[in-house]
């Protein structure tokens, strides 16, 4: 049997549980316990573990050919990959290129925009999270343990104000104004257009506490990339592939990003990410200049993503996210006049944050805790999120119904009301 002795202790864990098998929204253990995974893989998992024509498809590929090098042969299932992806992008997307990873992406969208633009900053948001590598780390700004050490970064990076209306105590609009001036501020003071490649941004923040970004804001933002030709960066890595109720996010808002960052649910479990942009800002992007050996490569990943993208699109899965998320969000704000600790819920899809707060209003770190950990202990997975990680992120695979909707929030009701008279009993 194996031991978890030779394991790098750099990663964190929510549990010890070792799954042996996944269906659907179910993890479960060698004893045959059962978990409701509510935490997708970090939205990964959107078709749901081992979705049958998810793994048939790899099955069959695994037999013909598992890999074939970009640079030396063109994988015919990347070429298809591309077109079923211009099939479901925007009309003026119309070119991919695909990495393993949301960070590789990214730093692609930053190299791609840098090329294309010939300028060199990068504007981000308070409460981002773009990853893990030099790059995206000085992009991050969710939490401080994301760069701990590991300065000094890239540098070009230009931080702006996030319109998270319950922190700074707005209303959407006031944020949206707010922060669209502080955004004009920081273009006169810090980096002009003319030295600015692109603007970066989650449509919904992830690490940040789930925060949806006001559709106005991200109209504006559009409209301000045009206007100074400034790259419109829309980092799906998250919000992509059906999550948000829509299969990209930035279509709540109604516009057309320059480039597009996807990863995660592409490829149902298997590593892939990619950049997607118009032909016409690819074509600026000097050949050779980047690449990889995976990237596009693997035919059995190709295989996975390209069913992926059917499934998603033929079981309208991004329909069924956006009722169920509804059935999820009215239970959570019943939830909310029953517990005050509850401070907000907010989401887009299945994509739903409950952020926690005391009393005087300041983040609620404990009690969040407590009532995740009390759902771990009912056999609920469930993760926490923000600056202050005081926010319960509910990311279940948008094959969930509203039976299992409701089974879940009568659990986390359950394990909130322990966390609460638990907290009351240690104050008296």
């Amino acid at each position: 049997m194996s031991t978890t002795d030779h394991l790098s202790p750099i990663w964190s864990h929510l549990t010890h549980m070792a799954p042996v098998r996944g269906e659907g929204i179910y993890l479960y253990d060698s004893a045959g316990r059962r978990y409701v995974d509510f935490t997708c893989g970090i939205g990964v998992t959107n078709t749901g573990h081992c979705h049958p024509r998810v793994v048939k498809a790899i099955q069959a590929q695994a037999e013909k050919l598992l890999f074939a090098q970009m640079n030396v042969v063109i994988n015919p299932l990347t070429a298809a990959l591309s077109d079923a992806l211009n099939a479901v992008t925007p009309p003026s997307i119309d070119s991919f290129f695909f990495s393993n990873s949301g960070a590789e992406a990214t730093e692609g969208a930053v190299k791609l925009a840098r090329h294309a633009t010939a300028r060199t900053n990068i504007i981000v948001f308070q409460g981002s999270f773009h990853g893990r590598t030099a790059q995206t780390m000085a992009m991050t700004t969710s939490k401080t343990v994301y760069k701990y050490k590991y300065h000094p970064l890239p540098s070009g990076i230009v931080v702006a104000p996030f319109p998270y209306s319950y922190y700074l105590g707005m209303s959407d609009d006031e944020a949206t104004a707010f922060c669209l001036k502080q955004l004009d501020y920081l273009l006169k003071a810090q980096t002009s257009p003319d030295d600015t490649a692109a603007i970066i941004i989650e449509p919904v923040l992830g690490e940040g506490g789930y925060v949806p970004a006001p559709v106005d804001f991200l109209k504006e933002l559009r409209a301000l990339c045009s206007q100074h030709g400034i790259m419109f960066v829309a980092d799906e890595v998250q919000t992509g592939f059906g999550r948000t109720g829509k299969l990209f996010c930035f279509e709540h808002a109604g516009i057309e990003p320059d480039i597009v960052i996807m990863a995660k649910g592409l490829g149902s479990g298997l590593p892939i990410s990619g950049v997607a942009a118009p032909r016409a800002i690819m074509e600026r992007w000097v050949t050779g200049s980047h690449g990889g050996t995976y990237g596009g490569g693997s035919a059995v990943v190709m295989a996975a993503a390209l069913e992926t993208v059917n499934v998603i699109v033929e079981e309208k899965l991004a329909d069924n996210a956006a009722a169920r998320g509804a059935t999820l969000v009215s239970g959570l704000r019943e939830l909310q006049a029953e517990f005050p600790v509850i401070g907000d819920v907010r989401g887009r899809g299945l994509m739903v944050g409950v952020e926690f707060t005391t009393a005087d209003g300041k983040p609620d770190k404990l009690i969040c805790k407590a009532a995740a950990a009390g759902c771990l202990k009912r056999g609920l997975l469930l993760l926490t999120c923000g600056t202050y990680e005081n926010v319960v992120r509910w990311i279940p695979p948008l094959i969930v119904t509203d039976e299992q909707v409701e089974e879940a929030l009568a659990i986390f009701r359950d394990a909130l009301g322990e966390a609460v008279d638990a907290a009351a009993s240690t104050q008296s």
